[in-house]
Order: structure tokens, then C-alpha cells, then sequence
């Protein structure tokens, strides 16, 4: 099933159009640490340049790091690598987003998590119309 799903979907990587249109008007500027592939136009008179990113997975925003996502928006025209300054120690590495996923979030009331939640200790009150 891989070409009718590079037809068909878009949410694992490129399409097939987006495949075309990389291979026909796309110039490879760089790759970064998780895979993802970043593009440009070829300069052509009169037209604004395009960037844009091919993950190389599933198609998710949060996996494009912050120096690429400058890039992307025009912040900068130099490849991200040659700005980066050291990696600090307290620097965590990627972690996916994970909402909608069964490894989400969910706080102690969550349905969830069965619902329950720790009942009051004393120190609230709740409010009456009449009070």
C-alpha cells in the first residue's frame, strides 16, 4: 500500500503532489537531528520564495526545533546550523506531543483515571445565592 498511501494521506510524510513538486521546484537546504528534511523554491524572477519541511515520520509541528522553525518563517536566510550556538547541559531532547494519545496528560479527576478525585479538605466553602 505505499504509493496509493503517499497518494492518499498526507499525515506520514509527503504526498505524492508534495513529493513532485519538491523534486521539480525544491532545493535541499538542510536536514536536521530527528530526520526532517527542510526545503526552498528555486529563486525565479518575480515570485516570493517558499520554504517548507518533509518530516520524516508523521507530520507534526511540535517536531520541527525552534532555530528550523525561525528558518521556515524567514527570520533568518542562513542554514540554522551555522547560527546555533553550544548546546546547554539543561537542554532537554524532543519529546513527542502526546495529546490525544493514551500517554496524555490526565490530572487525578480525569474520566480517564476512573473519575475520582481527592475530596475537599475543609478549607473551601461553596457558595449559595441566598448566603
Amino acid at each position: 500500500m505505499g504509493i496509493l498511501s503517499k497518494i492518499f494521506t498526507w499525515w506520514d510524510g509527503a504526498t505524492f503532489g508534495t513529493m513532485l513538486f519538491t523534486a521539480r521546484r525544491g532545493e535541499h537546504i538542510g536536514t536536521d537531528a530527528q530526520g526532517n528534511k527542510y526545503y526552498r523554491s528555486k529563486p525565479k524572477a518575480g515570485e516570493q520564495e517558499r520554504r517548507w519541511v518533509i518530516y520524516n515520520g508523521n507530520n507534526d509541528a511540535s517536531r520541527v526545533p525552534s532555530e528550523w522553525h525561525g528558518w521556515l518563517h524567514g527570520a533568518f536566510n542562513d542554514v540554522p546550523e551555522s547560527r546555533l550556538p553550544p548546546p546547554k547541559i539543561w537542554e532537554a531532547d524532543y519529546t513527542p506531543n502526546a495529546t490525544g494519545t493514551a500517554a496524555a496528560y490526565r490530572p487525578q479527576g480525569a474520566l480517564e483515571r476512573g473519575g475520582k478525585r481527592a475530596r475537599a479538605t475543609g478549607d473551601y466553602e461553596a457558595w449559595s445565592p441566598e448566603g
